[in-house]
């Protein structure tokens, strides 16, 4: 009864089923609910600590490792993360939650093409999933083929066969599969590459001025705002835009604090749809750290197109020193990623700096040799 309570406090209901799951620790149900909170909350910590209250008594079922993974991922604990993927794995080689973290920690160490044979292989136990998490481990599989610079035939592929297709199933829930749709035409977006999709993302776009579809993810909604902006339905997304507006100032005045970042977010992709790069750099501002944009319901591994998307609003505005910052910021975690250094090359060039914008772009060029060719 809290949990639909209108005025219901987040924190305390993570508390609730706290307490709850102290009686009840074989409850995973109640754990998965908790961490769900607690993933739109943007609190990992909270997630792992309710699952290491629970994980002594529940040592033997392969959940619990996949619920113990994904905090661990969102926390950066990736060798501990990678640890519990493979104990849920060992006991359960179909557990999706268990694969799905492993493809995680290899895209993090950008080992592309070991997540995607990983994932395919997988693949075949997929069939009975939800339309989120089937579409999900696609996305991710996807995203390993455009990461790591194989043909763009390949990622096209994924979307249309292994994403798009679920809306063929009976049962299929189409809000879960354009989350997924929609992120990742906005990554190939990001990198030059949408021409070689046709004219999906437009056709997708049309599927979405569909009002059913909104205000049922914050993280959906933003991604809709770009892809109905980008498309020239214009007014459609300032009535999302609007309407989100209207459901922020309707929250308490702690979650409304946090989900002003959400909607700064929304008119930011608003802008960049547009093409109004400035103003699109002024709502996400020059500080942008997308560990701070958890709320919107996104993971860590979501939430990087939008520093993407920061950066190349730095490049486009003419502010490569800043992009430069973005971007070595990012090649701390992925060296091995070579979009990231074609970015490099693109500053460097910017600045007049030619040899060394020659240097970061053998670099790019010798990653791409060394995933799919």
């Amino acid at each position: 009864m809290y949990l639909i309570s209108p005025n219901r406090d987040d924190d305390l209901a993570v508390e609730l089923h706290s307490k709850h799951l102290q009686d009840f620790p074989r409850d995973l149900v109640s754990l998965k609910r908790a961490q769900i909170i607690c993933f739109y909350m943007g609190r990992p910590d909270l997630s792992l600590k309710l699952v290491e209250q629970v994980l002594p008594i529940n040592g033997n079922e392969n959940y619990i490792y996949g619920m113990l993974a994904f905090p661990l991922l969102e926390l950066g604990r990736m060798e501990d993360a990678d640890e519990a993927g493979k104990k849920g794995y060992e006991i359960n080689k179909d557990d999706p939650w268990s694969q799905h973290a492993l493809c995680h920690v290899y895209q993090f160490d950008c080992r592309f093409k070991e997540a995607v044979e990983f994932m395919e292989d997988c693949a075949r136990s997929w069939n009975s999933l939800s339309s989120f998490m089937l579409t999900h481990n696609w996305w991710h599989v996807a995203l390993c083929y455009l990461d790591g610079q194989a043909p763009m035939t390949k990622v096209r592929d994924v979307y249309d066969h292994c994403i798009l297709k679920e809306l063929e199933r009976s049962d299929a829930v189409p809000a879960e599969v354009y989350l997924n749709a929609v992120g990742l035409l906005l990554r190939v977006y990001v990198r030059g590459e949408l021409d070689a999709f046709g004219d999906r993302l437009r056709v997708l776009a049309i599927n979405l001025t569909n009002q059913a579809f909104w205000f049922l993810e914050w993280h959906l909604d933003i991604l809709i705002v770009w892809a109905l902006s980008f498309t020239g339905e214009f007014n459609k997304a300032e009535d999302l835009l609007k309407g989100s507006k209207t459901r922020v100032s309707m929250m308490s005045e702690k979650k409304r604090q946090l989900m002003l970042r959400g909607l700064s977010l929304a008119e930011c992709l608003f802008k960049y749809g547009k093409g109004d790069y400035e103003q699109a750099l002024e709502f996400l501002g020059h500080e942008f750290d997308a560990v701070n944009f958890k709320i919107i319901g996104a993971s860590d591994e979501q939430l990087d197109v939008f520093t993407e998307v920061y950066i190349s609003l730095l490049l486009n505005t003419g502010k490569p020193t800043k992009a430069i910052q973005g971007i070595e910021k990012q090649l701390k975690k992925r060296e091995g990623a070579p979009f990231l250094w074609c970015l490099l090359e693109k500053a460097f060039l910017m600045l007049g700096r030619v040899e060394e914008a020659a240097s970061y772009g053998k670099k790019a060029r010798e990653l791409e040799a060394a995933y799919f060719t």
